[in-house]
This record gives structure tokens, C-alpha cells and sequence, in this order.
């Protein structure tokens, strides 16, 4: 059980940090729950997109290093590295931050429709949401073998939570989040984070 939570923790807290970044679905996220328009819909596109990302990050690359386990040390590296290069970017904003913080200003859409289109653009027409999800979070959930399902349930969590609180509460972190200083710190654990999970999947390998 304690192996289980433990694991599931890792899962949230990896996936909080992919997650957790100052882009275009995340501004559109809190412009929608700043004006209070299609909230539901449009946190429930990203949660649920999240999680059919994650389930196939962590099955294929699972299934990938079961069938083949020699592709466990080619995950471990590439991986690794990715995760090695997230953390040097985020801590390089760290030390060079952003004039401003996170925008909420700007055109809001004029019907539910339009919002729903634009999230499901913002979400699987980028590619790096596919780097993040499918082979990143995929990379560390095989390296946690049998309970690679549990980290990625923790995941899920993470990124249900993240839109919940960026969508319902967006009145509350808008002030929060047009603040430098608050991504500097948020930029801080993501850095620290992917660091931390690039060398250990490295050294794994």
C-alpha cells in the first residue's frame, strides 16, 4: 500500500510539473474561467484529453519495455534527457523571467462552440503536449514497472486538480499567476523536479 501511494504521489507530482507551465492552453484555461465562460466544458476537454494521453503514454511505452526490456535503457536515456533539458529551460526562466507573468487579457470566445474548438486545437494540435504525456510521463511510469498504472493514475490526478483550480478558481490565481515573481517559483520546482527525475531516470538505465 505504501509502495502504491508512494508511486501514485510521484505520478502527480511529475505530471503537476509537465503541466504546470505558462502556454497557450493554460492562458486560454484562465481567460475562460476569468470571464466565467464555458468553464466546464473546456476543463473537462483538458482533463479528459490529459488522461487519454497519459493511458497511452503509459500503455505503449509500457507495453514497448515489456515486450523488448532492453528498450527500458534507451527510454532511461532519451528520457533522461528530455527531462534534463525541461529543467534547464524552466530554471533558465527562472534566472531570466518574463517581463510580465501570465496574460488573461484578450479576445474571449463569443459562443461555447468556438471555445470548445479552440481548446481541443490548443490540446491536440500541439506537440509538445504529445512529448509531455505520451513519452515523457510514459518514459518515468515504465520505469516504475508493475505500478507504472498506478503513476499514472497519480497523473491524471495532477492534471484534474491543475485544470479544476486554473478553470473554477481562475479569479483567485489570475491575481496570483500576473505576478513574475509567482512563476519564478512556480519555474523553481518544475526545475528542480525535472532534474531530479532526468537523473535518476539516467542513472537507472
Amino acid at each position: 500500500m505504501t509502495s502504491a501511494l508512494t508511486t501514485a504521489a510521484a505520478g502527480f507530482g511529475t505530471g503537476l510539473s509537465l503541466i504546470v507551465a505558462i502556454g497557450a492552453q493554460n492562458a486560454f484555461v484562465l481567460r475562460q474561467g476569468v470571464r466565467r465562460d464555458a468553464v466546464l466544458a473546456v476543463v473537462g476537454i483538458c482533463a479528459l484529453s490529459d488522461t487519454a494521453l497519459i493511458a497511452l503514454g503509459v500503455g505503449g511505452v509500457g507495453a514497448v519495455v515489456v515486450a523488448w526490456p532492453g528498450a527500458l535503457t534507451a527510454v532511461g536515456w532519451i528520457g533522461g534527457a528530455f527531462l534534463l533539458g525541461y529543467g534547464a529551460l524552466a530554471a533558465r526562466r527562472v534566472l531570466r523571467p518574463a517581463a510580465a507573468g501570465l496574460e488573461t487579457e484578450g479576445e474571449a470566445a463569443t459562443s461555447r462552440r468556438r471555445a470548445v474548438l479552440t481548446c481541443l486545437a490548443m490540446t491536440w494540435l500541439n506537440p509538445h503536449v504529445y512529448l509531455d504525456t505520451v513519452f515523457l510521463l510514459g518514459s518515468v511510469a515504465a520505469d516504475h514497472g508493475p505500478l507504472r498504472w498506478t503513476f499514472g493514475l497519480g497523473a491524471v490526478l495532477a492534471s484534474v486538480c491543475w485544470f479544476a483550480a486554473l478553470g473554477f478558481g481562475a479569479r483567485l490565481l489570475s491575481r496570483f499567476l500576473a505576478r513574475p515573481t509567482a512563476w519564478r517559483v512556480l519555474d523553481g520546482l518544475v526545475a528542480a523536479t525535472m532534474i531530479v527525475l532526468g537523473l535518476t531516470l539516467i542513472a537507472g538505465a
